[in-house]
């Protein structure tokens, strides 16, 4: 099904055709000035230029063409050579009744699909999910779920943080704690415990207890970069103790992860990367690009046409170790050995620009990838207090996430219960519905680059631009849908007519922008659209609930009609939450 404003410009183009125009004037958008028309068209503007006229007589020659037009109730020409149009009423309700019978609601896929991976989460194991890590998980999640609704093959990739130096720091805290674990016994010859030596709220204290320790006590610190080492060589008692973090902290993970609705299709890590790495080095150093620079070996990004000084990116430290880079670099490798994706997407916090910037510039200076493939950062903005400072518990610790979706669930259940019309056992459910719409949307409704203020009180209010009011308004459909089976004999969903007046036909104009908001918010890798999209198409059926007699209509096709616009915005509305990544209860 055509989107409609492609369906307008199409119209305009032929116009525009029809007086010897080129038709690349013909765009046309979505109106500036609601109050003045629907949608416009500037292009007589810039074709004044081209063929020497005054825009306004251009404009004129053009709305002359469209008087017949069966997509215009109105074509009007303003000075200095705007052209306001708005949409006919039979044409926008025909649109409307093609919308409720078309598979995803007329959206069409796109026409060529890609591979695409998304990376994601970078959670780090053995520490539990914090709220720092919760825009990666939610934005993430989101531009997944977009992808995939869109027509491409995404794959999400949680990519963790495995292999750095707090596998050694555990494994020395840890033998510090438990020497006689046969882990620590040069002489123990027999098979490892299957069983973890640890729980899940052991492993995390015993690695806070080992950073600080670290910091303070150097021949810790010392002791643990030579297990991290050894752990890296291959040595099997290690190797198993990191089997045994893994699993545990996996679980853990996998948990926390499924409170958010958030999953993911690759489990992979830095680990998995290293086996690429010695092939990378090499690579990078037989094509002549890396070289040494203070005994550390870097790869030059600079490009004549930089605005600012980027410095090279260090594939290899001095001390012979491998850095961030590299391992990011190494997946790459695996990824285009596993997937060959079309395009990379990167969610991960805006100070890691420079970090990404190189490691991009390396894959394609170095063939890794080809110069074409598209690689996105999506670099996302930090969640403040209200005092505008990385949101923190009361104590002033970083909260754990758990807590935080607890948190937010017993407010939303506040909240039902202020106005309770659900039993207590429903409320509580209900409540895990909202809280989870209250979280995301609070993000997600943010651009993702901009910090945010996270307000609980704002985020789980049933008014303005909250995710418990989108629920609300689809609750609200709801009621009157349920009203509507329970008092009429007819229940079939009958034809959506013209719009009779004004908050009817804004609903419809609101409904028909859907299939553009899908296509283009994917294509700009901004969720936060969508939120703003059904934001306007809430207030828009709940301004048409106040001024329309639903349920009291008497004209039962009119009414019937009526519930056919209503079923189409709760049907659409209900599309673009699951793609954001969650759902509504049947009733609040």
């Amino acid at each position: 099904m055509k989107k409609i404003l492609d369906i307008i410009t199409d119209e305009m183009r032929k116009a525009f055709a029809a007086n010897g125009y080129d038709e690349n004037f013909a765009k046309a958008t979505l109106s500036n000035r609601p109050d003045l028309c629907e949608y416009q068209c500037n292009g007589a503007m810039a074709a004044a230029k081209t063929y020497k006229k005054k825009p306004i007589d251009i404009a004129n020659g053009v709305v002359e063409q469209l008087k017949d037009s069966k997509v215009f109730e109105e074509v009007n020409a303003v000075m200095p050579g705007f052209i306001n149009l708005k949409v006919d009423a039979s044409f926008l309700s025909d649109y409307m009744n093609g919308m409720k019978d078309a598979k995803k609601l007329g959206m069409d896929e796109v026409e060529k699909p890609e591979t695409i991976i998304i990376d994601y989460g970078g959670a780090n194991v053995a520490k539990p999910l914090h709220v720092g890590h919760l825009r990666s998980a939610v934005i993430g999640e989101a531009l997944k779920r977009m992808g995939r609704f869109v027509g491409h093959k995404v794959i999400g990739d949680v990519h963790l943080g495995d292999w750095g130096l707090q596998m050694g720091l555990i494994i020395e805290e840890l033998k510090d704690r438990k020497p006689e674990l046969p882990y620590f016994d040069p002489n123990f010859t027999g098979e490892y415990p299957e069983e973890a030596p640890f729980t899940i709220s052991e492993l995390e204290e015993i690695y806070p207890a080992a950073s600080g320790k670290s910091k303070v006590d150097e021949a810790f610190k010392e002791r643990a970069q030579e297990a991290t080492f050894k752990l890296q060589s291959g040595y099997a008692p290690y190797r198993a103790i990191w089997k045994h973090i893994m699993n545990v902290s996996l679980k853990d993970l996998k948990r926390n992860y499924a409170n958010l609705d958030v999953d993911f299709d690759l489990w992979k890590g830095e680990s998995d990367a290293q086996p690429y790495i010695p092939g990378l080095i090499k690579d990078l150093q037989d094509k002549g690009l890396a070289y040494e620079s203070q005994g550390a070996l870097v790869v030059d990004i600079a490009e004549p046409t930089d605005t600012k000084e980027l410095p090279p990116c260090i594939v290899r430290k001095s001390d012979g170790a491998a850095l961030y880079a590299t391992s990011d670099l190494a997946t790459i490798v695996e990824r285009e050995e596993d997937f060959k994706p079309d395009h990379y997407i990167y969610v991960v916090d805006k100070r890691q620009e420079l970090h990404f910037t190189q490691v991009f510039r390396v894959a394609k200076k170095a063939g890794i990838v080809p110069a074409d493939r598209k690689m996105d950062f999506v670099g996302f903005g930090t969640m403040n207090g209200k005092d505008g400072k990385p949101f923190k518990t009361r104590e002033g610790g970083v909260m754990r996430l758990e807590n935080l979706i607890a948190d937010i669930d017993e407010a939303a259940y506040n909240r039902i219960m202020e106005n309770r019309t659900v039993s207590e056992d429903e409320a509580k459910k209900t409540a895990e519905i909202v809280g989870l719409a209250a979280l995301k949307y609070g993000d997600l409704s943010n651009q993702a680059t901009k910090d945010y203020v996270f307000d609980i009180d704002r985020f789980t209010s049933f008014e303005g631009n909250t995710g418990p009011y989108i629920l609300y308004t689809i609750a609200r459909i709801n009621s009157i849908l349920k009203k509507y089976q329970d008092t009429c004999e007819n229940t079939e969903n009958g034809e959506i007519l013209p719009p009779s007046a004004e908050p009817e036909k804004t609903l419809m104009l609101a409904l028909s922008r859907y299939s553009d908001v899908m296509l283009t918010c994917f294509e700009e890798l901004a969720p936060h659209k969508i939120c703003a999209y059904i934001y306007e198409l809430s207030n828009a059926l709940n301004h048409f609930y106040h001024e329309t007699k639903i349920i009291a209509e008497e004209d039962k096709k009119k009414q019937a009609g009526y519930i056919s616009l209503v079923t189409l915005t709760r049907n659409v509305l209900m599309t673009c939450i699951n793609v954001l990544g969650f759902d509504a209860p049947e009733r609040m």
